[in-house]
Parts: structure tokens; C-alpha cells; sequence
């Protein structure tokens, strides 16, 4: 199959549709997250669902990453695999054949100075994981996941997340590291009163479930959670020690809906689809990024212009093609013209790309510096 692009290419000369990154962008967003996680003194674990590539996963870790988290053991193993050390699967692990895949990748990389870890949400997990793990040399760090309103999984807040976490201390393979406190959909409340609400509910559960750890003598060495939306209000609470926000590195449409708040970074757009239009009528143009090149599960991608000036709205028009609408009175664009498009949702369209395709210089003028390989897509056992 023709590579989508060579290394020195001008953006141009990128074949379409294509998951482009533009690095000055993402390197900008990267310094911005290092330096309020240092103000607030948190660590920052980025989750690498997000991007799914061991060089973006390294590159994080070079600018003070304390390691990534991944949801599924496979993402883990896909990563491992390809050198990233310190990994955090932040979601529960049931199935025998994946504990015994957890449990072989806890040992290589503990092996090769590295750290696995893990969140459990029941006593039966954490039986589980015990077995899969008896008889290791080194214990494993497990976190006590709890529901702080995301109405996923975890324990109810308070006395039996307590008891759980007791549960795992008793364990010799296995080492309580603290909580895994995560409400996904605080993040994407477009009102900044709304998300510190939200995380204001969150603070009142941990702070009723540390009060429970302390009653049966435990201490919690870690709270960790957050996400691009709410980071703000978790890292100046003073309870969390460790934010997970993942998609300020690209910074999807979906988020750039939220209302701004005044402390919060301002991080810019860096994860494009580069199409072309191939087809066009008298009312509307066609791209040729249809659904195969992005996820809609959080809308449809907004059109960005990258000289600024006509704004063209991006329309459904199948799995192939892309409708694009132009504002009464303005101009289509031309047959052959570029047309940029901001993913709705950035997690799952790149797990419908191979390759990022990294630009330096703009997306205008720029070339392509890095070919970025998509090391976990489709991991997803």
C-alpha cells in the first residue's frame, strides 16, 4: 500500500483523507499542561487511549509525565511492547486470560525497571488479580476505583471502598496505591459553573471516602482522576495528587465547546484530518472524509481554516464523503481544494488511523517531520 506521505513532504503533498498532527501545536500544549501541573504541584499521567502511540506516550514522559494511563490490557501490552515503562490500566480487569496477560506484563516490566498498575472495583477483582499474581517476586500497585457520579464502575464512595482497599493491603502480590476518583462527564459539561459543580459533588465523595480509610486505618497514598475539562478544580483541590488529562494534547471540537475559565490553560487544536474536495454543486461541495476517517459519537468535525477568513459547515454525508455548506451568499470551495477538519472526538478517530502524520511549520506551509505510528489501535481486549 503507498505510504499517505514521506518524511520532507510539503503538506500538500499529503494524500487524503489523512489524521494530521501539527506538532508545533501539540509541543505548545505539552508546555502548557507541564507548567500548571508543576504550579499546582500534581503529577500528570496522561491517558494514552487518547493518542494510542508509544512515541507520543515517551515524548510526555520526556517533558514530566509521571507514565500513561491505558482502559484495556492490550493498549498496555501495545505499548509495553514498544518501549513506554510506566503504564496505569485505570479500569477493571476480570477475565482469567487477561489477568494472566496483566500479571506476565507486571512481570516484564518490573523486569526491565519499569511499573504496571491497576485499578479493581470489587472483592471478587481483587481475588482475581491475587491469583493471577501468586507466587510474583514484586507486588503490583492497585488502585480503589470509586463512582463519583460518572455511574460507570467502582465502589460507592465512603466505608466499602474502605473495605476493599483493605482487601487489597492483606494481599502480599499486591500493593494498595490509592483511589481512582473520575467523573468523565464533568468534562464535557459545556458550563464552567456547571463542571466546578460537578467537581464540588466529586471533592465531598473522596474527602467522605479518605474519612473511611482513616476510621479502618488505611492511609491513601494517591488520589488520581481529571480530565481535560475539569483538571482545574481537581488540581487545586488539594486532594488529588495526580490529573489523567489526555486529550489537551490534541484538543478535539468537542472540548474547544466548553466555556473557558480564567486559570485554565488554553490549549489549541492540534489533530487534523487533511481532506479534498472532489465533487461539487451548485449548493454544496463534497470532502472525501466521510465517517472511516472520524468519529462522530461526539458530533461531527468542524471545518478549520487555517488562513482564517470563510467558515464552511461540515455536513453527514456517509461513510466516504463529507457535505460541505457554505453560508448564504459565500463561495464553495473549489474543486481539488484543501480542507481541514477538527475531529468531534479525538480518541476514537485516531483508532481509525494507522499513522499520524506529523507537521512541522503549519499546516499551510509546513512539512512532514515524523511519520507516527498508531501503536494500540484496535487493541481493545
Amino acid at each position: 500500500m503507498t505510504p499517505i506521505a514521506w518524511i520532507g513532504d510539503a503538506v500538500d503533498a499529503i494524500d487524503t483523507p489523512a489524521l494530521v498532527l501539527d506538532l508545533d501545536a501539540m509541543e505548545r500544549n505539552i508546555a502548557r499542561m507541564a507548567a500548571f501541573a508543576r504550579v499546582h504541584g500534581v503529577r500528570w499521567r496522561p491517558h494514552a487511549k487518547m493518542h494510542k502511540c508509544a512515541a507520543l506516550a515517551q515524548r510526555l514522559v520526556a517533558a514530566g509525565a509521571a507514565g500513561a494511563c491505558v482502559q484495556k490490557t492490550a493498549e498496555a501490552e501495545a505499548l509495553a511492547a514498544a518501549g513506554v515503562q510506566d503504564l496505569y490500566i485505570s479500569n477493571e480487569v476480570l477475565a482469567p486470560a487477561k489477568l494472566a496477560r496483566v500479571a506476565q506484563l507486571a512481570r516484564t516490566l518490573q523486569q526491565r525497571g519499569g511499573r504496571l498498575a491497576i485499578a479493581v472495583d470489587s472483592d471478587e477483582g481483587v481475588d482475581r488479580l491475587a491469583a493471577a499474581l501468586a507466587g510474583a517476586q514484586s507486588a503490583i500497585d492497585v488502585f480503589v476505583e470509586i463512582d463519583v457520579g460518572q455511574g460507570r464502575c467502582g465502589q460507592p464512595p465512603g466505608p466499602a471502598a474502605a473495605q476493599l482497599g483493605k482487601r487489597i493491603a492483606a494481599v502480599p502480590a499486591l500493593r494498595f496505591a490509592g483511589l481512582q476518583a473520575y467523573h468523565g462527564k464533568a468534562q464535557h459539561l459545556r458550563s464552567a459553573d456547571d463542571r466546578r459543580a460537578a467537581i464540588a459533588a466529586v471533592l465531598l465523595l473522596v474527602r467522605d471516602t479518605l474519612d473511611a480509610f482513616a476510621q479502618v486505618g488505611l492511609a491513601v497514598p494517591l488520589v488520581t482522576g481529571a480530565g481535560t475539562g475539569s483538571m482545574l478544580h481537581e488540581a487545586a483541590s488539594g486532594i488529588y495528587g495526580e490529573l489523567q488529562s489526555g486529550s489537551f494534547l490534541f484538543m478535539d471540537a468537542d472540548y474547544a465547546g466548553n466555556d473557558a475559565e480564567a486559570d485554565q490553560p488554553v490549549f489549541e487544536h492540534a489533530l487534523f484530518v487533511k481532506s479534498q474536495v472532489m465533487s461539487r454543486g451548485p449548493r454544496h461541495a463534497v470532502c472525501d472524509a466521510g465517517h472511516k476517517s472520524h468519529a462522530i459519537d461526539s458530533g461531527l468535525p468542524v471545518v478549520h481554516r487555517p488562513e482564517g477568513g470563510l467558515v464552511w459547515r461540515y455536513g453527514n454525508g456517509g461513510d466516504e464523503h463529507g457535505l460541505l455548506h457554505a453560508d448564504e451568499g459565500q463561495p464553495l470551495p473549489e474543486l481539488g481544494q484543501t480542507v481541514w477538519l477538527v475531529p468531534g472526538h479525538c480518541d476514537p478517530t485516531v483508532n481509525l488511523h494507522d499513522m499520524l502524520v506529523g507537521v512541522r511549520g503549519g499546516l499551510l506551509q509546513g512539512r512532514v517531520e515524523e511519520l507516527l505510528r498508531v501503536d494500540a489501535r484496535g487493541a481493545l481486549a
